[in-house]
Order: C-alpha cells, then sequence, then structure tokens
C-alpha cells in the first residue's frame, strides 16, 4: 500500500470515530426542560392568573418560585395540584403582595354589565 492510501483510510477512520462521538454526545445531551410544560401540569383554576401577575410585578421573584415549583414537580414532591389561591397565599407568605386585576360584574335583564355602568345607570335616571 502506497503512503496516500493508508492516510485515506486513516483519514476514513477518524471521521467514523468522529461521527460516533458526536451522535453519544447528542444521545447524553439531557433534554431541555419546558417550565411552562411542567407548571401547566400543576396549576389549575387561576393559578396561571396569579403567577403572571406575579411575573409582571416581581418578575425576579417569580423566576425563583417558578424554578423551585418545576424542580419539585418533576422530582416528584409535589403530589397536588396548585390552585390560584394557593399560589396567591404562598407570595404572601414570601412577603410579596400580588395584585390581580378584579372585576364585578352584575346580570340583569340577560344582560352583563360591570358595576361601573351600573351605577352610571342608576345615577342618571
Amino acid at each position: 500500500m502506497s503512503d496516500l492510501e493508508l492516510e485515506m483510510i486513516r483519514l476514513r477512520k477518524l471521521m467514523e470515530m468522529k461521527r460516533r462521538l458526536t451522535e453519544k454526545t447528542e444521545a447524553e445531551k439531557p433534554k431541555e426542560i419546558d417550565p411552562h410544560e411542567v407548571l401547566d401540569k400543576v396549576f389549575i383554576d387561576r393559578a396561571w392568573e396569579v403567577f403572571n401577575a406575579a411575573k409582571a410585578q416581581y418578575p425576579e421573584v417569580a423566576q425563583y418560585v417558578e424554578r423551585l415549583l418545576v424542580k419539585l414537580a418533576l422530582e416528584g414532591k409535589i403530589k397536588e395540584k396548585i390552585t390560584g389561591e394557593e399560589l396567591y397565599g404562598l407570595f404572601l407568605r414570601l412577603g410579596y403582595k400580588v395584585r390581580l386585576q378584579t372585576r364585578i360584574n352584575i346580570i340583569e335583564h340577560g344582560k352583563v354589565k360591570s358595576l361601573e355602568q351600573k351605577i352610571r345607570e342608576e345615577l342618571s335616571s
């Protein structure tokens, strides 16, 4: 065999080894965890509303709580679903009062009216 043939064989083997190594490392990479998917399995009722409000008002704290809840959920330490009230209570215990948008609606004669509309109607008549 000539030096050229030996060099070609050596390069082919090197390329094959490199391909195997990249396949192995790709298989060993941990999958990216989407926190939203994990929390979606844990949150019920108005929990997302409370969490999004907390995220808008206290982004660093909400991110910390998110990481912690995802970790606990993945470890199987959260056995029950988390409601909006429970999440709100958690933020309160941490010392952060999450302000939620509050609406009062009234149903009158089959129509839904806001409290503001109802008061205006009563004042104008």
